[in-house]
């Protein structure tokens, strides 16, 4: 069961991802925390997204413009690596809160608050498109490559954070494609870095062929995302995810996931 849920889940998160502004790991981390521990439900997801973006890498990777990969880059890198340790670091606080309901008891973890609130905030943004209208200037793209690496550390949450600073370099969409992909690819390599510790010492890697799974139904939800992609209204793709996913974060933040 468990791992039925994962596979589908991955396929759908990966085909909507195509035209919903969603990432693959803003919807996966959610169903993965059903079954681990948040920080390795991250983690596992990051696995998934890593092996993701190198399958887009060999498709488009000679499309990246390697100045602009530096210098958002490299600040990426270093707020994946601050945002990846305070994840580690978070998840050895023990329960704020404790409640019962109906005779179950359930705790509130200072980690899975933060990351129910993220997860909450970026659904919202999706759902109300006003929330999306800053535009950041070219003088504060480092900064926005350290903020968006930040959140890719802390709890996966990169992608939309990325595009709305890269987009103001003003590539072509085969470059602004290819060189997010690039940058995300080492975030991606910084955090699972850091995060390898806790998933062999969890022993989560026992559960491999989950992972392959959801890899593999990844690359054929894109496939079948690709095809029905002129199908689908966008907006009731974003609306709908944002309203589960609020849901799942709600749940996330109250222990009962």
């Amino acid at each position: 069961m468990e791992l039925t849920i994962i596979i589908i889940t991955s396929a759908v998160a990966s085909l909507v991802t195509l035209f919903s502004g969603f990432g693959l790991g803003t919807i996966l981390t959610p169903v993965f925390a059903l079954f681990f521990p948040i920080e390795i439900a991250i983690a596992l997801t990051g696995v998934v997204h890593f092996f993701n973006n190198i399958f887009k890498l060999g498709l488009l990777g000679k499309f990246a413009e390697w100045k602009v990969v530096l210098q958002f880059g490299i600040p990426s890198v270093i707020g994946a690596f601050i945002g990846a340790q305070l994840l580690l670091s978070l998840s050895e606080f023990r329960p704020i809160a404790s409640y019962e309901i109906a005779g179950h008891e359930f705790f509130i973890h200072p980690v899975k608050l933060l990351i129910a609130t993220l997860i909450f905030l970026f659904a919202l943004i999706e759902i109300f498109p006003s929330l999306q209208s800053f535009t950041p200037s070219q003088r504060s793209l480092p900064f926005g490559g350290l903020i968006s690496g930040f959140f890719g550390g802390l709890s996966g949450h990169q992608g939309a954070l990325r595009s709305a600073f890269l987009i103001q370099y003003g590539m072509t969409k085969e470059h602004f494609i290819a060189t997010g992909v690039v940058i995300a690819c080492c975030v991606d390599i910084t955090r699972l870095s850091l995060y390898s510790t806790r998933l062999l010492s969890s022993n989560a890697l026992d559960h491999w062929e989950v992972v392959l799974a959801a890899i593999l139904s990844a690359f054929a939800g894109a496939y079948a995302g690709n095809v029905l992609v002129k199908k689908v209204t966008v907006r009731f793709v974003q609306r709908t995810v944002a309203a589960l996913l609020m849901l799942i974060a709600v749940g996330l933040g109250l222990g009962w996931i």
